[in-house]
């Protein structure tokens, strides 16, 4: 059995495919299956066990997309007993009608309800008309062992800066804790400056037990450090559906999104801290009143407050 899967383009909603792929994996344990997608997708799933190949999608960067797509997709010298697309796009749309595969399914955001995570478990319960449920999220990969108790905060998140906690607040939180805890900064390379600004904030109060990692791992190393964390303080944002994967006591900070629908998946150790407000969510990229207020009633003072019921 091979079979082709495209995945989302976001780190975190990639990760909210896991359980989907997992009950497809039951029903064909011996599959080996194809990645498709952006390069943090497919690195999900690098250390999978049905894993077979990873194919990096580039078209968006290619002045002629559609033309790279139909290549890409020649370029595969595999025929698929499946072939699936969790993305609903017309691109992948296209994509799929030249993947050589037997049965074709793509995914309709329109069709399913629910947290993103029941969305995608929904779209290969109808595909295959089977009825699973959606349990953990899965990563397979191992966690760092600290010596000490360790706090991971993460300023930072891809969609934009509407949905970032400010990183005074993050920094105000994390040297409440410092005598408690190890401090690691995570972030990307677009991310590295809001760290520095953590950092900055660290050496005026003399703090010394941390390290800033921003722009600084691979995906496999972040999901490790993740995955080793005693707390995490974080953005809604793919490091926070990481960490549910491992269970880790975990405040996710909500701002402009939908949480219900990509809140902490089956994380019993996670708190969420949010603002219910009349603009929210409006699931901008930037604050559209310029107020940012969902973010800035949210202070370090509340995140501590929460962390109190972690011990």
């Amino acid at each position: 059995m091979n079979i082709f899967i495209e995945l989302p383009t976001w780190l975190g909603d990639s990760v909210m495919t896991t359980p989907a792929i997992e009950n497809l994996i039951k029903l064909y344990p011996e599959a080996k299956i194809t990645f498709f997608g952006s390069f943090v997708s497919t690195k999900i799933f690098k250390n999978h066990p049905n894993f077979d190949q990873s194919i990096t999608d580039n078209s968006k960067k290619s002045k002629m997309r559609f033309k790279n797509l139909y290549k890409t997709a020649k370029s595969i010298d595999k025929k698929f007993d499946l072939a699936f697309s969790f993305r609903s796009s017309f691109a992948s749309k296209f994509l799929l009608f030249f993947i050589n595969a037997d049965k074709k399914y793509q995914y309709n955001k329109k069709l399913y309800q629910g947290h993103q995570v029941e969305k995608y478990n929904s779209f290969i319960n109808s595909s295959l008309n089977t009825s699973t449920k959606a349990k953990d999220l899965k990563i397979y990969a191992k966690k760092e062992i600290f010596k000490n108790k360790t706090l991971g905060i993460n300023p930072g998140a891809t969609y934009g800066s509407a949905k970032r906690w400010y990183p005074k607040e993050f920094a105000k939180s994390a040297t409440a804790l410092c005598k408690e805890y190890d401090i690691i900064i995570f972030g990307g390379k677009e991310e590295v400056d809001i760290a520095a600004d953590i950092e900055k904030e660290f050496l005026k109060k003399g703090i010394k037990n941390y390290k800033n990692l921003a722009g600084k791992t691979t995906l496999q190393e972040l999901i490790r450090y993740i995955g080793g964390l005693s707390l995490f303080i974080t953005n809604d944002s793919g490091p926070m559906h990481i960490a549910s994967a491992f269970k880790i006591p975990t405040i996710a900070i909500f701002g402009p999104t939908r949480y219900k629908e990509t809140s902490p998946w089956q994380n019993p150790n996670a708190i969420i801290l949010r603002k219910e407000l009349d603009c929210s969510p409006c699931m901008k990229r930037e604050c559209p009143i310029k107020t940012h207020e969902c973010m800035k009633s949210i202070t370090s003072e509340m995140v501590l407050k929460e962390i109190d019921k972690f011990r």
